[in-house]
């Protein structure tokens, strides 16, 4: 950095819901050299837990959504009139691309270009893909303020969103398998890309919290065998498969209890109804559990004997992985995306094929039968956590790449 000053960094959170990305972006604002950086926090969404982040950093709520055009678009497919009419639900799909644009983008962006203007911001860093951030970055290029993006997920190929990858200054990736996805979906170039693991905190991770009291509170016996996929009710994250999984399980582990520990986004209320009538119409109920969204999860990890990421897309690399790992924790995760690249199969954890409920069941059933590989595995992975994903080495690696774009 030139000088000695105090560099304002602002941050833009747009993700679907709590989940990990917020969770990642409060551990680096909260370990940031506050000799040499300023935060700001700006989250597109509010409630309890956002509210939260103004004890760690500054933080401002700017609503991204006045209507909701996602459940609009949800409603309008399904209904079978319109599609009688030649044209007309693609004329009604325009119609909601462009109130999106009036009624949610341009408040938020204008918005957003005051906030940045009034705090100085010296960099806007992005907590999520560009597309949903476009804002933000068009807020860089209007006050020619350098921009980082932190791409977390597998990107899409699509004339849009090639141009919304034109607009950042550099990018991080959460995993090579999403930086190498970014290269030769979108012709990213290398230099652009840094990779840079999430990190957490690992020395405040509780590896002695209480999983019986986790237990008790869903009534889960102490005695029965639970599996836990934990992470948001959205459909990519993989409940049906786990609900198919549940079936092949049910005759061959005793007292089996498959837990679905997370909290809904609004976008997917009605997915968590599908899930929860097919488990009525399938009489699952004496093994599935919701849990809806849990903030101890250290209890969650330790009050279950085994932990399952069962992402259907390829996954950057969930915080699941890398809070379980840390944990100790026996591990069941799908043999691509990030999981793939973080665990070794039979070493550090259990991988299966993708979308194949009966190799999910495979590999939890072995778990079952074996509890040494569950001890071993879960050793094994947080000698590897420890090593990985501190977060005084991603906080360390983030900061140098500040330096090296503000200089």
């Amino acid at each position: 950095m030139s000088g000695n000053f105090v560099k304002n960094i602002l941050y833009v959170e747009n993700g679907i819901g709590y989940g990990g990305a917020i969770i990642c972006l409060r551990h680096l604002v909260r370990h940031l050299d506050r000799s040499r950086f300023k935060s700001l926090v700006v989250t597109g969404r509010t409630g309890p837990q956002y509210r939260e982040i103004a004890q760690e950093a500054g933080w401002k709520h700017i609503p991204d959504r006045y209507i909701n055009v996602v459940s609009m678009r949800r409603r309008l497919k399904q209904l079978s009139w319109p599609q009688r009419i030649p044209g007309l639900t693609g004329l009604l799909n325009q119609l909601l691309a462009r109130a999106d644009d009036v009624f949610n983008f341009l408040p938020f962006f204008l918005h957003l270009l005051w906030v940045a203007w009034r705090f100085k911001a010296d960099l806007i860093h992005v907590n999520n893909e560009p597309l949903c951030n476009r804002a933000a970055l068009l807020v860089g290029k209007l006050l020619s303020i350098p921009t980082v993006c932190h791409v977390r997920g597998d990107p899409v190929s699509s004339r849009l969103i090639k141009w919304t990858y034109t607009l950042p200054t550099h990018f991080i990736s959460v995993s090579h398998w999403v930086a190498k996805s970014m290269r030769e979906k979108l012709q990213v170039p290398p230099e652009k890309i840094s990779v840079i693991y999430d990190g957490i905190a690992l020395e405040k991770l509780n590896l002695k919290a209480d999983g019986n009291e986790f237990r008790r509170q869903h009534h889960i016996p102490v005695d029965v065998y639970a599996v836990g996929l934990v992470g948001l009710l959205i459909p990519w994250k993989g409940q049906v498969l786990f609900l198919d999984a549940a079936k092949l399980l049910r005759d061959k582990i005793p007292g089996l209890k498959m837990v679905i520990v997370g909290g809904t986004p609004d976008d997917c209320v009605s997915y968590e109804e599908m899930l929860r009538q097919r488990v009525i119409q399938e009489q699952l109920e004496d093994i599935i559990i919701f849990t809806g969204h849990v903030t101890q999860m250290e209890q969650v990890y330790n009050g279950l004997n085994v932990v399952v990421s069962a992402s259907t897309s390829p996954e950057p690399l969930g915080t699941v992985v890398i809070e379980c790992m840390a944990m100790g924790r026996p591990l069941i995760g799908p043999n691509h995306g990030g999981a793939a690249e973080m665990m070794e199969h039979g070493k550090t954890g259990l991988l299966f094929t993708p979308k194949d409920a009966a190799s999910l069941a495979m590999e939890i059933e072995r778990f079952y039968r074996d509890k040494q590989l569950s001890l071993q595995l879960g050793y094994n992975a947080r000698v590897h956590a420890l090593a990985t994903f501190a977060i005084s080495s991603h906080t360390d690696k983030i900061q140098t790449l500040y330096d090296s774009i503000l200089q």
